[in-house]
């Protein structure tokens, strides 16, 4: 195949030359493809291509030298892949908070183990984040899944359970 590379400087700029046809496609990451395609005058003319040839993996950082920052953000993530896989949600949480016999459930939620205090913040601290913005597949949903305007596919952020990568250490 032969093609000629047409390039922009802002993402605006490049969604403006596909909308208006001096290039025929357009190449990035899975994610930005999504946010160029909702700049389109019309998003449903063009389609995001379930072949991946680039992961570039996005997650959250921290400056470094802040080891306990990075350590409680890390840990954030780690609880909210661990909600998901113990099937918590901002929904079922206090219910779950009430009668979950499960070990794994009552660490996560605090009620055991002082999982907290080894990140130097209250032993809610999981329970909080997923009441606050849900488990991972909530927010995922929200955030550019199904439920948002991007509606990207889970693909290889689902669960390892469920065909994707994701998995988090346990609370312990």
């Amino acid at each position: 195949m032969k093609f000629k590379p047409v390039t922009y400087d802002t993402a605006d700029a490049t969604a403006k030359a596909f909308d208006a046809g001096r290039c025929d496609a357009l190449t990035s990451d899975q994610s930005q493809l999504y946010a160029l395609r909702i700049l389109l005058k019309d998003p449903s003319s063009a389609m995001v291509l379930p072949d991946i040839i680039s992961k570039e993996p996005l997650g959250p950082s921290v400056r470094q030298g802040d080891d306990d920052w990075f350590n409680l953000v890390k840990w954030s993530l780690f609880a909210m892949l661990n909600a998901e896989d113990l099937g918590i949600t901002s929904k079922n949480i206090d219910d779950m908070k009430k009668t979950s016999d499960n070990p794994d459930v009552k660490r996560f939620l605090g009620e055991t183990g002082g999982f907290g205090a080894m990140l130097g913040v209250s032993d809610a601290w999981a329970y909080n984040i997923v009441k606050e913005v849900g488990n991972y597949a909530e927010s995922f949903d929200r955030n550019v899944g199904a439920g948002s305007e991007l509606k990207i596919e889970r693909g290889l952020n689902a669960l390892w359970s469920n065909g994707g990568v994701q998995y988090a250490p346990p609370i312990r």
